[in-house]
């Protein structure tokens, strides 16, 4: 018989049938010629029986053997019972040690209906626990390569922004705290500000009252009172409902955040900004977001969402900590990136030889850090502003390949650098010498962030970058 036929449901089906003629067992064993203890093995999901053997079951109980092998159980009670067996045979349940229920006829459909809702909610919570840095890793890749697949650029979304300004009387300059209650008012909400949201929440929408409670002043990193109360907001807009996975989550979120940055930089003011700094080769990201009253990241990252369709300009946006560790990425002009086996591009070290990297060098850093970079895809020009946090410091890079770089201003810096990552000489370990010096000699203790939570650098310590340790014994060891 072929095989992926679910036995579970093909036994409830045979005993249905069998069970509606009357027929015992051992009855129905004798008219198709086998024993009655076979039978049961196959009614049982235990045994896979020969397409002879079902044509001859088919004919006693007056059926077709298309109605046997049928996917849906025969009627409710079987249902629950392929339920309970599937939930009863799952791992999460297995490594309980909890023995299984064996059905009866004696138990009552409700009985079973309660076992497999505590069943179903110790596969639920298994799911929330199980969403680890793997899974975001996996999911955050595949919404990556959509977003790219995209450019970046969701124009239901741009529509429903533009909407919803032109509603609040919204038609020009930076987006002031009074449109956006006015937004939320159409909406049929009031915006509260309160010292005592919970620590995980950044905003809390009460539905039953119409009420958007809001922190009292700007978080650190840049997340405005306006960004948050028009995410609140792109929730309701974009008919959300509480995700079911952590694939789910970040598409929602990816959305409120896109939703946000087109009412704060309008499509149709933010692309003719644009549009004229590039005919005047002065394109910036600090002019942008100095034009819409925004930070330099959400200025950076709003670049991604029109420069290609509306400019013809592939690019790329880095956000990198201190540390060197990609936060967050977008690219579609191929510039060569570290990727895990997932596929995934955040949490990776970014080449040191990147501007996004280099410019913590930098002495000052209230202006934007420009350079040229060869790569093993290219020449590219990048634009890199840091800053800091209560977490520590970042930057934030907008880059493009070499030949687009004459729209931007910074074009004629003279800073060059020459990148071979993913080819690990080029950064990511340490020169002979000084592994001949010092290998064997020291062993760093990995910060517990680093260790549990980023990918581990390849070198001889555990979560710690060798050709770091190496540099810093070098340094220290002459003094």
């Amino acid at each position: 018989m072929a095989s992926g036929i679910e036995l579970a449901t093909l036994g409830h089906r045979i005993r249905h049938h069998r069970q509606d003629r009357g027929l015992t067992l051992d009855e129905l064993g004798a008219i198709v010629g086998v024993a009655g203890s076979q039978l049961s093995l196959i009614e049982n999901g235990k045994r896979e029986p020969k397409l002879s053997l079902l044509q001859a079951i088919a004919q006693a109980t007056g059926t077709e053997v298309t109605d046997l092998i049928s996917g849906e159980p025969p009627n409710r009670r079987a249902a629950l019972e392929i339920d309970l067996e599937r939930a009863q045979t799952s791992a999460v349940f297995r490594q309980l040690g909890i023995p299984s229920v064996r059905v009866n006829k004696a138990m009552t459909d409700e009985t079973i209906e309660a076992i497999l809702g505590l069943h179903h909610e110790l596969q639920r919570r298994e799911r929330e626990a199980i969403a680890t840095p793997e899974e975001a890793r996996r999911a955050n890749t595949e919404l990556r390569l959509k977003m790219r697949a995209l450019d970046n650029y969701l124009p239901e979304i741009e529509a429903l922004a533009e909407k919803q300004l032109k509603a609040a009387g919204h038609t020009t300059g930076a987006l002031s705290h009074r449109t956006v209650s006015i937004m939320a008012e159409q909406l049929g909400f009031e915006l509260i500000y309160v010292n005592d949201l919970p620590h995980s929440a950044r905003s809390v929408t009460d539905l039953e009252n119409g009420r958007i409670y809001l922190p009292p002043s700007s978080i650190p990193g840049g997340h405005g009172l306006r960004s948050m109360a028009l995410q609140a907001m792109a929730h309701r807009l974009l008919g959300h409902t509480p995700p079911t996975d952590y694939a789910d989550f970040l598409q929602q979120r990816l959305e409120i955040n896109y939703y946000a940055a087109c009412a704060l930089m309008p499509q149709g003011a933010a692309v003719n900004f644009l549009a004229q700094a590039k005919k005047d080769r002065n394109l910036a990201v600090e002019d942008f977001r100095d034009a819409f009253g925004v930070t330099h990241e959400a200025a950076g990252m709003r670049l991604t969402n029109l420069a290609t369709r509306h400019l013809d300009i592939k690019l790329h946006f880095l956000r990198v900590d201190a540390s060197g560790a990609l936060s967050r990425v977008f690219e579609n002009d191929d510039l060569p990136l570290p990727e895990d086996i997932t596929g995934s591009i955040e949490g990776q070290p970014a080449c040191r030889k990147f501007s996004a990297r280099a410019a913590f060098e930098e002495q000052n850093r209230t202006t934007e850090h420009y350079q040229y970079t060869d790569t093993p895809a290219g020449t590219f020009w990048c634009s890199t502003q840091t800053g800091s946090t209560s977490d520590g410091e970042f930057s934030i890079t907008v880059g493009v390949p070499f030949d687009d770089a004459r729209w931007f201003r910074g074009r004629e810096t003279q800073v060059r650098a020459v990148s071979t990552c993913p080819d690990e000489s080029c950064c990511r370990r340490a020169p002979a010498e000084l592994t001949g010096k010092w290998k064997g000699k020291a062993w760093p203790s990995a910060r517990v962030h680093t260790h549990m939570f980023s990918p581990l650098p390849r070198g001889a310590f555990p979560g710690v970058d060798d050709s770091e340790v190496y540099g810093f014994l070098e340094r220290h060891a002459a003094e």
